[in-house]
């Protein structure tokens, strides 16, 4: 579909603004959208400024463009100015809101290209709770504040046609129709890039066919999540027979205690499997109708976590899996080029001396002179080369001890604090239903392993030391989530110091 300019002065350069991050080839598209610009004989200008390293901030391309008169070269501006935009490209969604936020889309004249996907920021992922920008606020102001919006899922069709996004955000620009430009000259700058231009030239011919249909909504309505029954077999014998287990438990809470017995058995094997459905079968028997389940749902959930813990031995076995190694060679598009993968570990003492049998590992954990002498000899920074023999052998070793799991004395201290979680729980819920629903969502709180699982388990054990202030209150529950939410809004603590200070004054 040709689409009508949107431009009310001939005189006036076209105005092109780019937004996109490290990596997704910003610079490759303002660098074509410039030469086909020449190529047809018109005057091209295209700036940057550089966005901050770490995905704080995109970089943004600006280009200008404007035919020849009277043999005259045309004077083009540095930088947009808000309102004066014809067409705003956003590599990823969050970029197409910040353009909006800037005044860079007007509905009277910006076409908006964006790409649909998330990469997400520093300041989403940096929190210990959820902090995930709301993409559907984007997408909802879109329809707003665009003239016109070409919307996809560009990321995944650059990978499916194995090149980067730029490449079919500028067919999505060429189909648009906007650049008084042949399709022809776009694919011939592109050509003109030789290796990787086959794989680009897919992406644009993606990009373009999506421009020219129709087919171009941003849905403004979350995904609906529909929860299929569950599958008649695993084909397995052994996890065929957790299934059989897992269909006696009240059916709200069947396909997250499937998803929990499949992490058990990932984790360790089928009997801890077993073991999980025991203490789940176990928490059951506490619950009622009445509530809708909720204590049994959430013990299916937390207490998958609470088993499967993370530690040196799960670590080791996820960096060293052959899936790992085929999915980074997909996502570096290797083109069976050899990759190498260099991990960066920092063990602590403590980690050491966990993989070492209970007993043992209690006894050098008691001896300040051990446990200094451990640290000396072993806690540094290490560059490991998975994809080498020689690093990879040492964390093969160490997932293999996966096998005496249950016997070293992380295990034991694990399984000793979550007796002691559930044990908690059992005692509140006949008598505080919310308070014991509560208590075992804390357990979301706990989470990584070093630095990280220390910090949580200290938030935990805060949260959980309310519940004596608590027990007698029919909104405990709510009080102990709301302990929760303080806990997960800052590493430090600070907000969860304010609401423990309330908690003590009711």
């Amino acid at each position: 579909m040709m689409a009508k300019s949107a431009r009310r002065d001939a005189d006036k350069p076209l105005s092109i603004a780019i937004l996109a991050m490290g990596g997704q080839g910003g610079g490759v598209l303002a660098d074509w959208i410039v030469a086909v610009a020449e190529e047809n004989g018109w005057h091209a200008q295209s700036t940057l400024v550089p966005g901050v390293a770490q995905r704080t901030g995109a970089t943004l391309y600006y280009i200008e463009m404007l035919p020849p008169r009277d043999g005259r070269a045309p004077v083009l501006a540095l930088m947009p100015t808000p309102g004066d935009v014809d067409v705003v490209i956003a590599a990823e969604l969050m970029e197409a809101g910040r353009s909006m936020l800037r005044g860079l889309c007007t509905p009277d004249r910006t076409l908006l290209i964006a790409s649909t996907h998330r990469a997400f920021a520093v300041a989403e992922k940096e929190k210990p709770g959820e902090s995930i920008a709301d993409p559907f606020a984007v997408t909802a102001a879109a329809g707003i504040a665009a003239r016109r919006i070409i919307a996809f899922d560009m990321e995944e069709a650059a990978k499916r046609c194995g090149t980067i996004v730029s490449a079919p955000i500028l067919g999505a620009l060429a189909g648009a129709s906007l650049l008084p430009f042949p399709r022809g000259s776009f694919e011939r700058t592109i050509q003109a890039g030789g290796r990787g231009a086959e794989a680009s030239l897919r992406g644009f011919e993606e990009g373009f066919g999506r421009a020219q249909s129709n087919e171009l909504p941003i849905s403004q309505d979350a995904p609906k999540q529909v929860a299929d029954g569950l599958p008649e077999t695993q084909g397995e014998p052994g996890l065929d027979g957790l299934l059989t287990r897992v269909r006696k438990l009240p059916e709200g809470v069947q396909q997250v205690a499937l998803a929990g017995v499949k992490r058990m058995v990932d984790f360790q094997d089928l009997s801890y499997g077993a073991e999980y459905l025991d203490r789940l079968e176990l928490l059951a028997n506490f619950d009622d109708v009445a509530h809708g389940h909720a204590f049994t749902m959430a013990c299916a959930k937390y207490l998958a976590g609470a088993m499967a813990y993370d530690d040196v031995i799960g670590v080791a076995d996820l960096k060293i899996r052959s899936a790992r190694f085929a999915r980074i060679e997909r996502q570096v598009n290797a083109g069976g080029d050899p990759v190498d993968i260099t991990e960066f570990m920092h063990p602590r003492a403590e980690e050491l001396v966990n993989l070492l049998p209970a007993g043992l590992g209690r006894r050098v954990a008691s001896s300040k002179r051990l446990m200094t002498l451990v640290d000396r000899l072993f806690s540094r920074g290490r560059h490991v080369q998975t994809t080498k023999l020689r690093g990879f052998l040492p964390l093969y070793v160490i997932s293999g001890l996966r096998r005496f799991r249950r016997r070293l004395l992380r295990h034991e201290s694990e399984m000793a604090h979550v007796n002691s979680w559930l044990s908690l729980a059992s005692v509140h819920v006949r008598s505080n239903y919310g308070l014991a629903v509560g208590i075992i969502k804390a357990r979301r709180l706990i989470k990584g392993y070093s630095d990280t699982h220390g910090r949580g388990l200290s938030k935990f054990d805060r949260v959980l030391s309310a519940t004596p202030f608590l027990e007698n209150r029919e909104d405990g529950g709510q009080w102990l989530e709301r302990l929760i939410s303080a806990a997960l809004k800052d590493e430090t603590g600070e907000a969860l110091d304010g609401a423990l200070e309330t908690v003590h004054q009711l």
